[in-house]
C-alpha cells in the first residue's frame, strides 16, 4: 500500500530537487521499497539514479526523528519479514471500539 502511494507521488509530481520525497514520507517509501534495493527505491522516492543525494537525504530524516539508519536494510523490521513470511491471514476489529 504505501509502494503504491509513494510511487504515484514521485510520477504525480513532475521531480526536481525541490519535489524530492523527504522526512517521513521518505522513510515511509524507502521502507516499502527497500527489499527491492537501494536503487529501486531512490527512484521511487523520486531521485532517479542520484542514489548518493538519496542515501544523504534519508539518513538526515531518519536523524530527525531519532533513528539511527546506517543502510537501506536497516529499515525492514523483524516485524515485517514475520509478516512477509507468515501464512494465513490476520483477523482484527475494524476500530479500537469494537473488539
Amino acid at each position: 500500500m504505501i509502494f503504491k502511494t509513494c510511487a504515484n507521488i514521485a510520477t504525480t509530481i513532475k521531480l526536481t530537487t525541490e519535489n524530492m520525497l523527504q522526512g517521513i514520507e521518505l522513510i515511509d517509501c524507502a521502507k516499502a521499497n527497500a527489499k527491492q534495493g537501494i536503487a529501486v527505491a531512490a527512484q521511487q522516492s523520486g531521485y532517479d539514479q542520484n542514489i548518493a543525494l538519496f542515501r544523504e537525504k534519508l539518513i538526515e530524516a531518519c536523524q530527525q526523528i531519532g533513528v539511527n539508519v546506517k543502510e537501506l536494510d536497516d529499515l525492514i523490521t523483524d516485524q515485517k519479514i514475520v509478516k512477509e513470511n507468515q501464512k494465513g491471514i490476520e483477523i482484527a476489529p475494524d476500530t479500537t471500539s469494537q473488539l
